[in-house]
């Protein structure tokens, strides 16, 4: 197939380069210019404009947007009067469910097809693959599937389960999971878990990290207080070789333990990381969805509210309840500037 490709970002320039080691070609367009040229010595056909991109696909088209969910709908503003009758657009990013269904409504009505692909593989994806969840039209997702089948896995990528059914899509690593916006609602879901496993895995590490409270000199280690037993916290653990050791047989193996191990041998301390962590929206949007529903969902909670806190949006909290603890009670904690070692002013002369 020839494919238009919209952002070649992180994850954009990637799928290209894996579309076209299957033999699809693909022209691609990026604001970025260095990012344009980068894909283009992989082979892409690299365009300056959407108009250019436009022009050089044969109609019908089928675009494919990788581009951050907050400019969706600007990208699809510039390509309306530039599509023709029939043209397939893919939301490939992670976009919420609710404005996929929207877009495709939109679309619909212009007459076009919109398909909304959650797309799980992050920077690896290009050796490994994508996990790829489809929402729309069953005709655009015949339309699109070549190009599926060329990102997504396949069936070696895992072994079967046991008494399943041997075919169909989902073992292939891409699957219709519905109409409009399914498939980014089963991304969202996705990504959500994603934050649950992550938090799990974070904390139980942090628990590893902090038993060696009772060892003296620890004070490094960032406790709060002495442990009321100091005897029983006296392990120095090797947190590199536990989660090798994790990888092999353990009922709590993944992928994401993988990349933990290799996260800790090439820094045991991981002092490369501030540990503040971002988040996309999805587990905002998964939560929106467990209240509209009435189901709970305490775990993707935490993890999500874990991240806020992650950003010092705790801190005035923390403030109020020291507040409360000293009106109350007469504990006043030292502030965090009582904390900070008194610098000396610099002398004439200092750099």
């Amino acid at each position: 197939m020839k494919v238009g490709m919209i952002g070649l970002g992180r994850m954009g320039g990637n799928m290209a380069q894996r579309l076209m080691a299957a033999g699809h070609e693909c022209v691609v367009y990026d604001v970025d210019a260095t990012a344009r040229e980068r894909v283009a010595r992989e082979g892409a056909v690299a365009c300056d404009t959407l108009d250019v991109l436009i022009d050089l696909l044969e109609a019908p088209r089928v675009i494919w947007l990788m581009l951050p969910a907050a400019v969706i709908d600007t990208a699809l503003g510039e390509l309306h009067p530039l599509l023709g009758e029939g043209d397939v657009v893919v939301d490939g990013g992670n976009s919420c469910w609710r404005d996929s269904v929207r877009r495709a409504a939109d679309m619909t009505a212009r007459g076009h097809l919109f398909m909304d692909v959650g797309t799980s593989g992050g920077v690896r994806g290009l050796e490994r693959g994508y996990c790829l969840m489809v929402g729309g039209p069953a005709a655009g997702f015949q339309r699109i599937e070549p190009l599926l089948i060329a990102l997504a896995p396949g069936a070696a990528a895992a072994a079967p389960t046991p008494g399943r059914h041997i075919g169909g899509t989902a073992e292939q690593g891409y699957l219709h999971c519905g109409p409009a916006g399914a498939g980014h609602y089963v991304k969202m879901i996705h990504n959500a878990i994603e934050y649950g496993i992550m938090a799990a895995y974070a904390e139980g590490f942090n628990l590893l990290h902090q038993a060696g409270q009772g060892i003296e000199g620890s004070e490094g280690r960032g406790r709060a207080a002495s442990p009321p037993r100091p005897e029983h916290f006296l392990y120095d653990f090797d947190l590199p070789d536990i989660a090798e050791l994790w990888r092999r047989g353990s009922v709590i193996g993944s992928w994401l333990l993988d990349l933990t191990s290799q996260a800790l041998h090439a820094d045991p301390g991981l002092e490369r990381y501030a540990g503040r962590v971002s988040d996309s929206g999805e587990g905002r949007w998964a939560l929106g969805a467990a209240i509209d529903l009435g189901v709970p969902a305490p775990v993707l909670s935490a993890a999500l509210f874990s991240r806020f806190a992650s950003r010092d949006a705790e801190t005035f909290s923390m403030q109020v309840l020291s507040a409360m603890r000293e009106q109350f009670g007469g504990h006043l904690e030292a502030s965090a500037a009582a904390h900070t070692e008194r610098v000396p002013p610099p002398r004439a002369g200092d750099a």
